[in-house]
């Protein structure tokens, strides 16, 4: 298969950037030369003995100077940060991607610091898992899942990062900067808060009660602690950065609470079971669309 990049940099070694060095190193067969680099010692170290990047560097202006395409697999908390540390140490043509669950704040913080003679093409993969880490990542996260791009304009440079993603397995997509924070504020972003909030209130139960929530959780309370036990750190930055969008979608569905409260003590069980049977097509909906 042809190489659309012949040097890829992964800053950040989580779930996500060790799943992206697991594949290339399966769909390219080795051809493609990596580069690692984590601001966790820690990290650079368990990449360097699972032997899954060609280059571990300690330095990250080591990591981005020869690459030609940049992968800022990070919390978009620290986007600005390292686009203003690598910025200078582009080489001309490179093209810069990213990771972030949020969009608009990344365009924000990177741009700015991308050389003109350099691309950035905001992206974003709709994989992974509750685990977080660099034991975490796996080469088949992709596979079937789809990877958005963010751009205006279908450019060359879009093109051969939309055939890098899908050879990684990925459907690939392109959508509106605006349009995907909302879009993620749903199916993201607020599934996520409701879960931290409903652990969070059974850890304030009394402690007997709180004991028994843990010995008798059934599958739908270890769901929402499975989903809680996400990354706080990247988590945190998501709702910091993508603030509006997630107020805008809490709203609707305080709103939709309110009616589910007032059916339960009317005991209106036909209101009860129409709006079950609504939200049950959905989810078959979206098992047959592959994305469960």
């Amino acid at each position: 298969m042809t190489i659309i990049f012949n040097k890829v940099s992964i800053i950040g070694l989580g779930l996500i950037g060790t799943s992206i060095l697991h594949a290339i190193k399966v769909k390219e067969d080795q051809k493609v030369l990596t580069f690692a680099y984590d601001i966790n010692p820690e990290h650079r170290s368990i990449v360097s003995e699972m032997k899954i990047a060609t280059y571990v560097c300690d330095d990250i202006k080591e990591t981005v100077q020869e690459a030609d395409l940049i992968i800022l697999a990070i919390p978009v908390g620290s986007m600005k940060s390292v686009a203003n540390l690598i910025a200078p140490h582009l080489k001309p043509e490179a093209l810069v991607t990213d990771t972030g669950s949020t969009k608009l704040s990344v365009i924000k913080d990177v741009m700015s610091f991308i050389p003109t003679n350099n691309y950035f093409i905001p992206s974003h993969p709709l994989a992974g898992t509750e685990y977080s880490g660099p034991r975490s990542g796996f080469s088949a996260l992709f596979e079937n899942r789809y990877w958005l791009i963010v751009f205006d304009k279908e450019t060359k440079q879009t093109k051969e990062l939309a055939l890098f993603f899908k050879k990684l397995g990925s459907i690939v997509e392109t959508v509106n900067v605006d349009y995907h924070d909302r879009i993620l504020a749903i199916t993201s972003h607020l599934p996520h808060l409701i879960a931290y909030t409903i652990v969070g209130t059974a850890s304030d139960l009394e402690s007997d009660l709180k004991n028994d929530v843990i010995k008798y959780s059934a599958s739908g309370f270890r769901d929402f602690t499975r989903i809680a036990s996400s990354d706080p750190i990247m988590w945190r930055d998501i709702f910091v950065n993508n603030s509006e969008a997630v107020l805008e979608m809490l709203q609707r569905f305080n709103e939709d609470l309110s009616d589910l409260q007032k059916a339960i003590r009317k005991k209106d069980g036909e209101k009860l079971h129409s709006f079950f049977s609504r939200t049950k097509s959905i989810r078959e909906r979206i098992i047959d669309a592959g994305q469960s």
